[in-house]
């Protein structure tokens, strides 16, 4: 299929990669193979795969342990007939991640943060889903699978970006609340409230009120911690010129 001009499939996967907070993972049963499926809750990484975090004393965990192969379906839910809203079926492998648990450990308590009354009990790990691909459907005539090249974030080049994004965070969420709320109600035509900075990428910028997430795409890629603050400002600027009564 060809995509339309208004239709950017790769934009609208990496979109729900970021925005979603919760998933169906799909597992296979140890021993007998047979297909199960629960209810998990995720953070991304940076470049866009899901992070969890599981008990090994639940189901799913000891399938994964035995099987790593899954798929992950996440949808935006539409208004009416929940299956007009976009959706996506991510198949990969999920891999305990132990070297970049730090990482892991903080994007995800950015995205859950009541999870901090457990994230440290012995059961408890994080695991990384590696996508092989996924696909999309979006609507009649707007079905499409694709490689992850065409839907995570290339993280190339972007090391010192990566190494400012904890400070960066922080520094939004404490000195500039404003600023969040011009992106998300002015650029991103979302409702008032009280939207926080949970992580930043070369790509963009994500934002969450609640459990509810919205996406900040960049114009133009950012690879160091100087880089995002001139486009976090420029934006600023974008977003005030919409709103006449923001003091500039």
């Amino acid at each position: 299929m060809q995509p339309t001009p208004d239709f950017d499939p790769g934009k609208l996967a990496k979109s729900l990669l970021r925005r979603s907070r919760q998933g169906a993972l799909a597992t296979l049963m140890a021993g007998s193979g047979d297909p199960y499926c629960s209810l998990v809750n995720l953070a991304s990484h940076p470049d866009g795969s899901p992070i969890l975090l599981i008990s090994r004393l639940a189901l799913h965990t000891k399938n994964i342990l035995a099987d790593g192969r899954v798929s992950l379906m996440l949808d935006e839910r539409a208004a009416g007939d929940p299956l007009e809203g976009a959706r996506i079926m991510l198949s990969g492998r999920a891999e305990q991640a132990e070297d970049e648990k730090n990482l892991l450990q903080r994007r995800y308590l950015n995205a859950h943060p009541s999870a901090e009354t457990f994230v440290t009990f012995k059961d408890f790990a994080f695991f990384r889903i590696i996508p092989a691909g996924t696909h999309l459907v979006a609507g009649f005539g707007r079905i499409v699978d694709l490689k992850p090249e065409q839907f995570l974030t290339d993280l190339a080049g972007a090391e010192e970006l990566l190494a400012a994004e904890e400070g960066a965070v922080e520094h939004m969420n404490d000195d500039h609340r404003d600023a969040m709320s011009l992106y998300a109600t002015k650029l991103l035509g979302a409702a008032a409230g009280d939207w926080r900075c949970v992580g930043c990428d070369p790509e963009g910028l994500d934002m969450q009120h609640g459990q509810t997430g919205l996406r900040l795409d960049f114009p133009e890629r950012v690879t160091s911690g100087t880089a995002l603050r001139k486009m976090l400002v420029r934006l600023v600027g974008e977003a005030r010129a919409k709103s006449p009564d923001q003091p500039q």
